[in-house]
């Protein structure tokens, strides 16, 4: 009786450990097990409030028959510049990542991540399912694309203050994509593209002097730690641009399932959820921000209206980088139209 006491027990701390790790326990007898790859830790905002519940509920809505697992920080191997790779080969069944790790993948979705052009996570979102739908089809042929997403947007966050523009000058600055970079760049800062798991360590060592990052995921990298200043822009505008995120199923994973079991994943697909995740990134803002007050050392500020306008026209420039960088780099002749696209699509679903 005490040997079975103590297998119970031990189950049922099995299962605890699970949950606070963000494992999703294995379905008995699944027909389909995936595999689900991510640079992120179960921790972070997006893994508790969207990765996993997805998950569990793809799981449960199949009557057990699919059963995904996610993996977290990289843990299957490789960098995360490879997700995209991953999931197009069958390395893994699905993935969750930005395409602007590794540039030139999607280059026609990295219009959503030019300066200014956002406006917040629910609207932009809606308007990249408008945008995927006509614009992106040989871009995403690769894979059978679930959901394509942005944050809240991005802010300064770093060691120094910034009360003015020219405070940015010579300051290194981690970026997560070439379009991050290309602002940094036009703004005076020297702007480097790194994936999120590297921000630590070039903090605490001084490779960097700061990060543009939502205050979401800023957690995840410990940024009320290694981090001071925390400053917005002045409105209409307080955040400087958004990143694309694509989560992203091999296509042979999809194809292999059953009618019924596609329309599953299919109800949690695209548009069908594309409002609850931008709603979601929405909302996973003021959490985050709570963890970066918690730290008393940590200051707030908003950029006066005048240093604002001074970095919403210097990073004009960076729109016409981007148009060159498509026609010279990828044969895209239609950068103009493609910004056009975005924001009026943007505009449509803006309050």
């Amino acid at each position: 009786m005490l040997r079975v006491a103590r297998k119970l027990v031990l189950f049922g701390a099995t299962i605890a450990v699970l949950g606070s790790t963000g494992i999703v326990a294995p379905l008995k007898s699944a027909e389909f097990n995936m595999r689900m790859h991510s640079f992120i830790p179960p921790v972070a905002n997006p893994a508790k409030t969207w990765l996993i519940p997805w998950v569990k509920k793809i799981n449960k809505a199949s009557g057990g028959r699919i059963n995904i697992k996610p993996f977290w920080k990289m843990q299957l191997g490789g960098k995360p510049q490879a997700l995209l790779d991953q999931a197009r080969d069958g390395v893994v069944d699905i993935v969750w990542t930005l395409p602007g790790f590794t540039t030139g993948r999607m280059p026609k979705a990295e219009i959503f991540e030019l300066p200014f052009l956002h406006k917040d996570a629910l609207s932009t979102t809606l308007a990249l399912q408008d945008y995927q739908a006509k614009h992106l089809s040989k871009e995403t042929a690769p894979w059978h694309v679930l959901l394509m997403h942005s944050h809240a947007g991005v802010l300064f966050m770093t060691k120094t203050p910034i009360s003015k523009m020219s405070d940015l000058k010579g300051m290194k600055m981690r970026g997560a994509n070439r379009t991050s970079v290309l602002l940094l760049q036009a703004l005076g800062a020297d702007g480097i593209a790194t994936p999120l798991g590297r921000v630590p360590p070039m903090m605490s060592k001084g490779v960097i002097n700061g990060v543009l990052l939502p205050y979401e995921i800023a957690p995840a990298v410990k940024m009320q730690e290694l981090g001071k200043y925390f400053t917005d822009l002045a409105t209409p505008s307080p955040r400087l641009n958004t990143a694309v995120f694509t989560m992203l199923m091999n296509k042979k994973s999809y194809a292999k399932l059953p009618a019924d079991l596609k329309k599953v994943i299919d109800d949690n697909s695209g548009r069908n959820i594309a409002a609850a995740a931008g709603k979601n990134w929405d909302a996973i803002e003021a959490p985050g921000k709570r963890v970066m007050q918690s730290k008393k050392k940590n200051q707030f500020s908003t950029l006066n209206a005048t240093e604002s306008d001074k970095i919403r026209k210097v990073s004009k420039g960076v729109y016409d980088l981007v148009i060159a960088e498509l026609k010279s780099k990828h044969k895209i002749n239609n950068g103009q139209e493609l910004i056009d696209d975005a924001r009026s699509m943007i505009a449509k679903y803006s309050k």
